[in-house]
């Protein structure tokens, strides 16, 4: 089954893995600490920087949490500028975070509801929210980030499990700093294998 795009509205979930597909890992730096000055100017130089960011809770509380640690870093200040919506139950108005906004109904419908209205957006960490919304078919893009590190003692936060199964067409990858990889791809939800009867 297709992803649902409504016109020029798009929805990016944006990853930054191991090569295992671990989010995180205990007691490595962020980016692995493999970031480099190709990788950096490229996430100044995204269009997609613009984008509205969707979270959940726990992706909020950490990112306003490093925010207010650190409100002078480049790249907290984006984040902060950037018009945020969160998706929780647990959380309650107002949110300290500068320019973010509290959605506590169905994650899923809201979404679909903003897509209707044109606007474009992207995810950052939440990895069940990222799960629904691919689930329900909302999903344009669907980008990846591989650092060249595998975690397999280390690592947490699997990011695929319970995902549904899809599939990808590439639409354009690139190597950063001669060992970041980014992959870019158009997602189908499917309802098997390939090549079997759905």
């Amino acid at each position: 089954m297709p992803h649902d795009g409504a016109g020029s509205s798009q929805l990016m979930i944006d990853f930054i893995t191991s090569l295992d597909g671990y989010a995180s890992a205990v007691g490595w730096p962020g980016w692995w600490g493999l970031e480099g000055p190709e990788y950096f100017q490229w996430l100044n130089d995204q269009p997609e920087r613009a984008y509205t960011i969707l979270m959940g809770a726990s992706t909020y509380r950490l990112m306003s949490g490093f925010a207010a640690q650190a409100p002078d870093e480049d790249s907290m200040i984006e984040l902060t500028t950037t018009q945020k919506v969160v998706f929780s139950t647990t959380l309650d108005e107002p949110l300290t975070w500068a320019n973010s906004r509290l959605v506590s109904t169905d994650a899923v419908e809201e979404v679909r509801r903003m897509k209707a209205q044109g606007e474009s957006f992207r995810t950052i960490g939440s990895l069940a929210l990222c799960g629904s919304l691919l689930r329900a078919g909302l999903v344009d893009r669907f980008r990846v980030v591989v650092f060249p590190v595998i975690t397999g003692e280390t690592g947490r936060e699997r990011i695929y499990d319970g995902y549904p199964d899809v599939g990808l067409e590439l639409i354009e990858s690139r190597t950063f700093d001669g060992r970041i990889q980014l992959l870019d791809y158009i997602p189908t939800l499917l309802d098997g294998p390939p090549g079997t009867p759905g």
